[in-house]
């Protein structure tokens, strides 16, 4: 995808970077920073999600359930349209899985930023908004205190973790807000119980 387009770009840059053509050298550092990497990493994900995005056949399962009941009821009884109808009333079945099932297909579950902000002053550091769903899974990333500043900085990212694989964790990060908690003044161990 877009990935393997830059990488020919940059290819081609490279090429042009050692004949030392005006500007090539900049837009070659650029095409390689770290961020527009992730952020193509990014990009390619979400055209990924949307296009392998599955939609419910139906909204409304535990009643599209009752109703298949209802016409076996009806059906001449052979021993598979009772085992049928035993599976589809049995709790675990109704309760459980087609609940969650119409629970899931009714709601849209992707994470939800919250708006920037508009006070913010031309010359404040850049600042990006990450938001990385674990789902019981480690960070994959360690977090200290800055030596100098206080701050409290992403220490280190492990190779193949959720921040690694999400591209959007570095080390050095300064955190300020986690979960919607400033972090501020907290230590190290009070913000890893916040994660």
């Amino acid at each position: 995808g877009v990935s393997h387009v830059l990488t020919l770009v940059l290819q081609e840059l490279s090429l042009l970077c050692k004949r030392d053509v005006n500007g090539i050298g900049m837009l070659y550092d650029l095409l390689r920073s770290r961020w527009l990497q992730a952020l193509l990493k990014i990009y390619e994900c979400l055209q990924h999600y949307l296009g392998k995005r599955p939609a419910p056949v139906t909204l409304q399962a535990r009643a599209l359930t009752r109703e298949v009941v209802e016409l076996l009821r009806e059906a001449p009884q052979s021993g598979e349209i009772k085992e049928l109808r035993r599976l589809l009333r049995a709790p675990h079945l109704k309760a459980a899985l087609l609940s969650a099932h119409d629970t899931v297909a009714q709601k849209d579950f992707e994470p939800t930023l919250p708006p920037l902000p508009d006070n913010i002053p031309e010359n404040e550091e850049a600042m990006r908004i990450v938001c990385l769903v674990k789902n019981n899974q480690p960070l994959g990333a360690t977090i200290k205190r800055h030596e100098i500043t206080g701050d409290i900085t992403v220490a280190r990212v492990i190779h193949g973790g959720l921040a690694d694989r999400s591209g959007l964790l570095y080390a050095g990060d300064k955190l300020v807000e986690v979960n919607g908690v400033p972090v501020e003044g907290l230590e190290p161990e009070q913000v890893i119980n916040i994660l």
